[in-house]
């Protein structure tokens, strides 16, 4: 079985009972993926790229267990030691684990953007989320202008949305 696909069997494990954060992690998995293939990313950029997706939104789990929110800023504190130690136990370089927990610990943090992975990591959080969380035009529209970067991802966004 590849790292990937033990990863992910890792995340399911950890959020099982919770088929709505399982689902979210995919279907942003691959339109992360969709969009690095899009962007031409090399192997490695898009080793963390999705690594980074599928274990994203590890903080919920733990910031609902510890605080009873699982808001955007508590999921950047408490998902980074998560993420790390599911990595290391799966042999990922230190290279990748960290840059992948540095993300996890960004991804709900719209400022200072410092790479293309983590520009991607956060164009596929909000297509599924756009969705998931059945947005308005006006809403889908200023946040693709806003936020999107990507010319793939920002193709997505129109496309997906009929903007």
């Amino acid at each position: 079985m590849r790292k990937l696909d033990r990863l992910i069997m890792e995340m399911i494990e950890f959020d099982k009972g919770e088929p709505r954060r399982i689902q979210h992690f995919f279907k942003v998995h691959q339109f992360a993926r969709m969009i690095a293939v899009l962007e031409n990313v090399s192997e490695a950029e898009m080793e963390i790229i999705e690594t980074a997706a599928i274990v994203h939104d590890i903080g919920i789990k733990i910031a609902k267990e510890k605080y009873g929110d699982s808001n955007g800023k508590l999921q950047e504190v408490e998902g980074p030691p998560y993420a790390r130690d599911m990595l290391v136990n799966l042999e990922y370089g230190e290279e990748i684990v960290n840059r992948v927990c540095y993300l996890v610990g960004h991804h709900h943090t719209y400022t200072d953007i410092d790479g293309l992975d983590y520009q991607i990591l956060i164009e596929a959080d909000f297509l599924v989320n756009l969705y998931d969380h059945n947005s308005d035009k006006l809403t889908i529209k200023t946040t693709c202008d806003k936020i999107f970067k990507t010319k793939s991802g920002t193709e997505i966004c129109h496309k997906m949305f009929g903007l």
